[in-house]
């Protein structure tokens, strides 16, 4: 018999290895994946606002449709945040509604020569609006949540494999008026090949802390739809799912349904409307909590460490490298200057990355200002400064109040 010989052999794996590497980067080509996130951290948006105005013009009737829509969502906007009726929130005059509204947003409209009919929204600036509506600082808000949007169109799943509508949805959703700290990505660059399907349905914790600690989260939702068209063209129907943590927990599920395929993008909206009431209230009830065993577990006592140097002389354990903390957990109030959404993710961060924390929720986050966070930590406070010191951030204060800046 004649022996195999070594040169098809070495061609053969030259070949696969050529077909691997073509193979992942057409994973990665393209220019049909991507979409930036609408950054919605400074402002409060009121939706769905109806106008129907008749003046001597047009124009003039559009300018006045505006100003109506400012005053009735900011009616809506104070009730909806003091859960009290319509009819009881205050008057503003119009130069102070002027201030304080950053962009009207036209869902619909119809201009005619002496009449305006559209649907509007509102974006209030959060700065400015904050204090007259009656929000403080220590308004709870969930921790960075990382989403990944899951469609099924057809027999096919996919989250940033493709630029889909369902990715376009969560991308012009605004999240200043949410509670849920919503982590963001765009779908390009490595996205598609860490946050896809199969990695949604992955239980391995391991995975996940690097995936959480890349991009800056401390829990992960899962947004699921299936988009069914019944034909071409012809209604539509979207059954939503709302999933929490590594185990893909269901917390919710509903169906809606539009009669054309040109309604499919208001459809996507509603659904996240929804979807975002789900998970706040999930997160009031205390069932948004980040998954314990996403947390790096702290570090073992120092006996224990010693008799594990001694056990394994071939791998030294240097103590004085990395010290750990033992002694009463502490609770500690922090203040941290937060100028924009990602001083708080930093800051949050740079918390959890001490050694000896067990827990840190910011309990007031304020954008432009100075947000709170209360950690529990085991050690002083000395030992926590220090540590968060090591990092860069300049740290004041003594006893259990401490505050950090950049």
């Amino acid at each position: 018999m004649k022996p195999l010989g070594l040169v098809p052999l070495v061609t053969a794996v030259a070949l696969s290895l050529a077909l691997g590497v073509h193979v992942a980067r057409a994973q990665l080509e393209g220019a049909d994946r991507g979409v930036p996130p609408i950054d919605s951290s400074s402002t409060f948006e009121v939706g769905g606002i109806e106008v129907d105005v008749v003046a001597e013009s047009g124009a003039r009737a559009r300018f006045e449709g505006w100003r109506r829509a400012q005053l009735a969502g900011w009616k809506s906007l104070w009730a909806r945040t003091n859960a009290r009726p319509v009819s009881e929130a205050p008057n503003l005059a119009s130069s102070s509604l002027d201030a304080m509204v950053s962009g009207i947003i036209v869902e619909s409209e119809q201009i005619g020569p002496k009449r305006y009919i559209a649907t509007l929204g509102v974006l209030f600036d959060r700065a400015r609006t904050g204090r007259l509506i009656g929000v403080s600082s220590s308004s709870r808000r969930s921790v960075p949540m990382l989403v990944i949007p899951v469609m099924r169109s057809g027999s096919t799943w996919q989250s940033f494999e493709s630029r889909t509508a369902w990715q376009q949805a969560w991308a012009r959703f605004r999240t200043g008026s949410s509670p849920i700290d919503y982590v963001r990505t765009s779908g390009s660059n490595i996205d598609p090949l860490l946050l896809n399907f199969a990695q949604t349905r992955r239980p391995g914790r391991g995975w996940w802390r690097l995936l959480l600690d890349q991009y800056g989260a401390a829990g992960v939702i899962t947004a699921e739809v299936h988009l069914r068209r019944l034909f071409p063209g012809g209604p539509a129907i979207g059954t939503f799912v709302a999933r929490h943590g590594p185990d893909s927990r269901r917390l919710g599920q509903f169906t809606l349904r539009v009669e054309n395929g040109a309604a499919i993008p208001r459809l996507l909206d509603e659904g996240i409307r929804r979807m975002d009431l789900i998970y706040s209230q999930a997160l009031a009830a205390g069932a948004l909590r980040p998954d314990p065993s996403l947390v790096i577990e702290a570090a073992l006592p120092v006996e224990e460490l010693l008799e594990q140097a001694e056990e394994t002389p071939t791998l030294p354990i240097r103590l004085d490298a990395a010290p750990v903390q033992t002694g009463a957990a502490r609770t500690f109030s922090i203040e941290v200057d937060t100028p924009d959404a990602d001083a708080v993710n930093r800051a949050e961060l740079a918390v959890s990355r001490v050694r000896g924390v067990t827990s840190a929720l910011t309990t007031g986050r304020e954008i432009g200002g100075t947000s709170r966070m209360r950690v529990t930590f085991t050690g002083d406070g000395a030992a926590l400064r220090g540590a968060l010191e090591a990092q860069g951030w300049s740290v004041r204060g003594s006893g259990d109040d401490l505050r950090m800046s950049r």
